[in-house]
């Protein structure tokens, strides 16, 4: 069942459009995401979604209902932003239960709706916390439960977790999955993380420039960039084309194919006991607590990044064998950009 339609939208700002002629479907319990990189205009495009920017043109229906003149407190929607936005001088109930307690929802059935949302997002018992006291993740997890509060018919994440250090991200980004399956959400995220989309997200849209440059479900988008810049945003490593391209097809034993080939950073393996591999000479070495990341130069391809055997330290200017993994690399369609750095 689709839920959202956006069909040509567009918002200029300043005789510039900012979102370009987009089309999008967020189905009924997926969760989108919007990922690009700042000033793509992905918020821009949250922020239309809401009501909060008008449309230069294009069509947005909710349920096959026309969206336009509808006011943005009357679309039925949540907009999450990356600050939580809390009231810091409500207890975290008093945040939770805001919206609830505005729609003529009764104390007792206010309580509990709370007491079971915090439950939902892993803060059972914080109830009489006031927001000061809450590290920046639990403010996250406050506002969340506001947000599903309301009851949305579509919850708007702009970059929710941004915020946030790297590793508490990643750990936030498996529970926002989790607690928007379990509440059965429609949510639309943007993001500029990659990690975030990935783990948060049923279907992936990638911006670029104001316009979605490819969208289907996130495995088969990152699994099969639409071209060589997407493949490099989505962080593949280098883009090769031409005879460089088809040898490292071969080697993967892949068919050769008419495009050019995109590698992940973990795409090609090196070691100075690897069997039927590629010879290769290091130019660089970086030591990182799981595994050396080299640059090594191979015979008709030139430079690639490569992953070394754990505690194997290797110095440039020696010889190697490096072996090709077929499962992170992606024929593209298109030709190539230039390729991508990648020099430790």
């Amino acid at each position: 069942m689709v839920s959202l339609e956006l069909e040509g939208v567009s918002v200029v700002f300043g005789g510039t459009a900012v979102v370009d002629h987009v089309d999008l479907v967020v189905a009924d319990g997926d969760v989108l995401a919007v990922l690009g990189p700042s000033g793509c205009g992905k918020s821009t495009l949250l922020r239309a979604v809401a009501g909060l920017e008008p449309l230069a043109a294009g069509r947005m229906a909710w349920d096959g209902a026309d969206l336009a003149g509808t006011p943005t407190h009357r679309r039925g929607f949540a907009l999450m932003f990356q600050d939580g936005q809390l009231f810091d001088h409500l207890t975290v109930a008093g945040n939770v239960g805001y919206a609830r307690r505005l729609q003529g929802a009764s104390r007792t059935a206010v309580r509990a709706e709370v007491d079971e949302l915090l439950e939902l997002v892993g803060l059972g018992g914080h109830a009489d916390r006031l927001p000061r006291t809450l590290s920046g993740g639990e403010r996250q997890r406050v506002a969340l439960a506001r947000s599903l509060a309301a009851r949305p018919r579509l919850l708007l994440l702009d970059e929710p977790l941004s915020a946030l250090d790297a590793g508490l991200r990643g750990r936030l980004a498996a529970d926002l999955r989790r607690i928007l399956v379990e509440s059965g959400t429609t949510a639309l995220l943007v993001t500029h993380d990659q990690d975030e989309a990935f783990a948060v997200a049923d279907r992936l849209a990638v911006m670029r420039g104001g316009r979605i440059v490819q969208e289907g479900p996130t495995g088969d988008v990152w699994a099969h960039p639409a071209d060589a810049d997407t493949a490099l945003f989505l962080g593949y490593s280098r883009v090769l084309e031409g005879a460089a391209a088809a040898t490292v097809l071969r080697h993967a034993g892949l068919p050769p194919g008419a495009g050019a080939v995109a590698l992940r950073p973990s795409a090609v393996l090196a070691g100075p006991d690897l069997v039927d591999g590629i010879p290769a000479v290091v130019r660089g070495f970086r030591p990182t607590p799981d595994a050396g990341r080299l640059v090594v130069a191979v015979e008709g391809v030139g430079e690639l990044d490569a992953v070394g055997a754990p505690g194997w330290v290797a110095e440039p200017g020696r010889p190697v064998v490096v072996r090709v993994e077929r499962h992170a690399i992606a024929v593209l369609p298109g030709a190539a950009t230039s390729p991508a750095g990648g020099a430790p």
